[in-house]
């Protein structure tokens, strides 16, 4: 693969990415969905491909694969490695990064409920796996993780964990990944409007009075699409002021920025590697057990971002550094790195494992349902389905997918939900949901085996459920209220 071969490959995926956000604007119920046009893009490429209209198609080029030459698809399935760093590394850069206290009292509940639906993916998962997926369909155990790259990862995590799930000896896993975590995203959002509506219909939320919640749906998708129906926030103003102060400053701010993100993944890059080092010359040596060997950059890519971030503030850099321009910057990989992801999946992976397939995705469905109807109303005192449901949204798909549930159930943010999902993931995404534990579950299971990692999830499942119903379950007025069929407080 040359560097000519790895641009017409970049070209192309803008092309498509171009070709999906004109699809998505034409169409209304893919706007409904709330699809991003990454996914869509990956789905146009993905029936573009050898597997489906391109089957059995030679195409105008030498060595080609469908409609495409090979060497494209060689582009392709190599970078969501490589753009899932830029992903996380970004993540916490520009981003103020309160106090341990302060994000516990502003989101504590939010994160029990959070914690205990990821950690309870990886126990339905890995139970699933010993009992059914591996005795009856002789899978590997490693396909108890799944669920939680999958759903709680997403697209992104999914794809930067392909080269862990070869090397490993699990590939077919990446694509069932890269397949759960497509089911997530859609299912989210379907069964998340469907539990919004039951929910104002039995008096759950209060919606205002001369609203429906399709209209609160249609609000929520002109204010995702940036539609000037509405002033911005003031924090998204004030970044945007600040981009243009730093355009009249340097000649491209967009590059410092990036250049950040560089220091990040390389700071990342740097512990991973002294890590792997202290690993192979005390546990892992002759032959012994070995786990950070398989851990993927990216996780570590993001410790690197929140140093580079505490290095902002110590030196007062932050009029310099713009939150929305790193947005942008993990935005644009993550569509490139979602878009390349599905076009490079295999259906043929996901038609032999369909039966267990369909069955982790139920399960995940299930599980994230329970604890929104079960466990959230007893943990979070105040407004527990507005903020309940941004953790459900999560759970299933991507961050957006939570907080655009939260748009529709909570338009004003009269709740809070929003500030308090936002501090939540300082104390959620370091660890799951593609954090550090998502990145080195594979190799956990693969050393330890799956019943000792069961066990491991199963005891943090157990332990942050406990925790939220002792210390905040107090907290809630009456044990009656918050549940089904009564108003929340």
């Amino acid at each position: 693969m040359t560097v000519g071969e790895l641009f017409i490959a970049l070209v192309l995926i803008s092309l498509v990415l171009l070709v999906s956000n004109a699809i998505r604007n034409v169409s209304p119920w893919l706007r409904r969905l709330f699809l991003p046009s990454s996914v869509i893009g990956g789905a146009i490429l993905l029936l573009l491909g050898p597997e489906v209209i391109g089957r059995g198609v030679t195409g105008p080029f030498e060595e080609a694969a469908g409609l495409f030459p090979e060497y494209v698809y060689e582009s392709w399935a190599a970078l969501p490695g490589l753009l899932i760093n830029v992903v996380f590394a970004a993540l916490f850069i520009g981003r103020p990064i309160p106090g341990l206290r302060t994000i516990w009292m502003r989101a504590g509940p939010q994160v029990v409920v959070g914690q205990t639906m990821a950690w309870g993916q990886y126990v339905v998962g890995l139970t699933l796996a010993l009992l059914i997926l591996a005795p009856v369909f002789g899978m590997n155990p490693m396909a108890g993780a799944l669920i939680e790259i999958g759903f709680e990862g997403g697209h992104g995590t999914a794809a930067g964990m392909a080269d862990t799930f070869t090397e490993l000896g699990f590939e077919e896993g990446a694509d069932l990944a890269l397949g759960l975590a497509t089911v997530g995203i859609v299912s989210g959002v379907l069964i998340g409007t469907l539990m919004i509506n039951i929910a104002a219909r039995r008096g759950v939320i209060s919606l205002d009075k001369t609203r429906k919640t399709s209209d609160a749906l249609d609000e929520a998708q002109a204010m995702s699409q940036g539609e000037e129906n509405e002033l911005p926030p003031t924090e998204e103003y004030s970044e945007f002021k600040k981009d243009l102060a730093q355009e009249e400053e340097t000649a491209d701010p967009l590059s410092l920025h990036i250049g950040l993100v560089g220091i990040a993944i390389v700071i990342g890059w740097l512990i991973l590697t002294g890590l792997q080092w202290i690993e192979q010359q005390t546990w892992a040596r002759n032959d012994g057990l070995e786990i950070l060997a398989h851990v993927p950059l990216f996780p570590i890519a993001m410790i690197g971002g929140v140093i580079v971030q505490l290095c902002v503030t110590r030196f007062g850099l932050e009029p310099h550094v713009s939150s929305r321009t790193m947005a942008r910057i993990a935005g644009t990989a993550l569509d490139f790195t979602i878009v390349a992801a599905l076009a490079t999946l295999s259906l043929t992976a996901l038609g032999e494992h369909f039966i267990p397939f369909l069955l982790l995705a139920l399960a995940g469905i299930g599980w994230s349902l329970f604890v929104l109807i079960v466990i959230a109303p007893r943990v979070i005192p105040e407004n527990w389905f507005e903020r309940g449901i941004g953790d459900f949204g999560q759970s299933m798909g991507v961050t957006v997918t939570g907080l655009l549930l939260m748009r529709m159930a909570d338009p004003k943010n009269r709740s809070g939900a929003f500030e308090s999902f936002g501090y939540k993931q300082l104390m959620f995404e370091p660890v799951v949901g593609g954090g550090l534990f998502t990145a080195a579950s594979l190799p956990l299971i693969a050393q330890f085996g799956a019943p000792t990692i069961l066990g491991f999830t199963l005891i943090l499942t157990v332990a942050w459920l406990v925790f939220g119903l002792l210390y905040f379950g107090r907290m809630v007025p009456e044990r009656g209220r918050g549940r089904w069929g009564v108003k929340s407080p």
